[in-house]
């Protein structure tokens, strides 16, 4: 049971780390005007507000890294573990609680592809904490 804790504990870890390097190039590209340039209108403020959200989400995203699916790469499944998250966003968050429309393209015509480079970075950054944790967190039955 404590063993199950652990795994549990590590994959919400990895995906808090994940959503912090997220929010970091998301707050960053619009403070720096990168996301402006290529034409999508977000550039959020750092606030404890914004960045708590982002990292309770990201958190619970990474129990995708609980499933016993794809052997292979940790940073590939990573990568198309971030696809959920950029569905919701793209599909539900944006039309139906943001008022932004499909795809949030009233936020610029890259959006789509904004968004899914973001979460990238959640992939990634959720990938690299679960491989520097998994050896170590690793029990023989898993869930």
């Amino acid at each position: 049971m404590v063993a199950a804790f652990r795994e549990l504990s590590a994959c919400f870890t990895a995906g808090v780390f994940g959503a912090l390097i997220n929010a970091v190039f998301v707050w960053g590209a619009g403070a720096a005007g990168l996301s402006a340039l290529i034409g999508v209108n977000i550039a959020p403020a750092w606030t404890p507000a914004w960045l708590y959200q982002r990292l309770v989400w990201g958190g619970i995203w990474g129990f995708f890294f609980l499933l016993p699916v794809w052997n292979g790469s940790v940073y590939l499944r990573g990568l198309v573990f971030g696809l959920a998250p950029s569905a919701v966003q793209l599909l539900v968050v944006f039309p139906n609680m943001l008022d932004k429309g499909m795809f949030g393209l009233a936020l610029g015509d890259m959006t789509p592809v904004y968004v899914l480079i973001a979460n990238s970075f959640w992939g990634i950054g959720a990938a690299w904490w679960e491989s520097m944790n998994h050896d170590r967190l690793r029990f023989k039955a898993r869930l």
